[in-house]
């Protein structure tokens, strides 16, 4: 269920969360629903469930290859689903986020953390679930901007540690 229709989307998160990210599951999945809906919101798409699932390099190069035939580790890979008979409509799917790029990349960031990079991803794959492609340079920057203010809307209601 979600936003649209009253009721909030189920998040699940699976996986190891390396302490070295500094993020609680708790707050990643209330992130991961923030983002949610957010996206449902901006293109009116009803998201019912999704799964994030936390992932290392060598994993995340696997699904990578698997989903979308490309080598190599990447941020975030999402893979939506068709309802199953009975299941209302709306978006089903999964996010297999790169724990270890989080923690790699977030030092090349000024101002930035491992924890925030990790939330991007999983905003950017929420994007991603809802229809937005960054294929094009225009439309990268599109996602980007929308997501970076996902980002900054979620640490202005995030809950307090």
């Amino acid at each position: 269920m979600d936003i649209m229709d009253g009721c909030r989307p189920r998040v699940a998160v699976d996986g190891a969360l390396p302490a070295r990210i500094g993020l609680r599951r708790s707050e990643l999945a209330a992130a991961a629903v923030f983002f949610a809906e957010r996206s449902a919101a901006r293109c009116g798409l009803h998201f019912r469930s999704i799964t994030v699932i936390l992932q290392n390099d060598a994993d995340s190069a696997e699904v990578h290859l698997a989903i979308n035939g490309a080598e190599g580790p990447t941020d975030v890979v999402t893979q939506p689903y068709d309802p199953i008979p009975g299941e209302a409509p709306g978006v089903y799917g999964e996010l297999y986020v790169n724990c270890d790029r989080a923690i790699s990349a977030a030092p090349k960031r000024r101002g930035w953390n491992a924890a925030k990079e990790l939330l991007l991803y999983v905003a950017h794959g929420m994007d991603h679930l809802s229809g937005a492609d960054d294929l094009s340079p225009r439309d990268r920057a599109r996602m980007r901007r929308r997501e970076l203010a996902w980002l900054r809307a979620w640490a202005s209601v995030r809950p307090a540690r």
